[in-house]
């Protein structure tokens, strides 16, 4: 039987290729059946929220119910997105986890600043990583309570 947060979509944004295969792989790992899109930078993150240029059809840009989004990535950075995000009306409801290399307490003060609603340091071994993703998708999909997401 299909859960109501078996539905709920995944929105990866991560410059870096093997980040984006090996947290594929890691929600595999942890048997979560939830769709997994991803964008490489801030400013296709923002194409795909708002259904600009190639994510024009929603069917291609289904509404995210959750969005894992690294720090430092080229022509629009989280940071940059995340402002951007939080401050829209139609998007701000959207959880947004930092998923990062930095351990910088700036960007961790900044990012709660700017309303994320969580921060993970990314673990340097697969075997971290599937742990991270257990503990995430155990959070998001069974402790809390997301909006229904429709086709905004």
């Amino acid at each position: 039987m299909k859960s109501k947060t078996d539905s709920i979509i995944i929105l990866m944004a991560d410059d870096d290729e093997d980040d984006r295969m090996m947290a594929n792989e890691a929600l595999a790992e942890v048997q979560l059946v939830n769709k997994m899109n991803f964008v490489e930078d801030g400013e296709e993150l923002l194409d795909y929220l708002y259904r600009r240029g190639k994510y024009i059809d929603p069917a291609d840009s289904p509404r995210p119910g959750l969005i894992l989004l690294d720090l430092n990535m080229p022509r629009k950075d989280g940071r940059e997105a995340l402002k951007e995000i939080k401050a829209n009306h139609d998007l701000s409801h959207i959880p947004v986890v930092i998923l990062t290399t930095s351990k910088a307490e700036e960007d961790i003060y900044r990012s709660y600043d700017l309303g994320v609603n969580s921060y993970i340091t990314k673990p340097v071994s697969f075997e971290g990583l599937v742990e991270v993703m257990k503990s995430l998708t155990g959070y998001w999909f069974n402790i809390v309570r997301l909006p229904v997401q429709g086709n905004k």
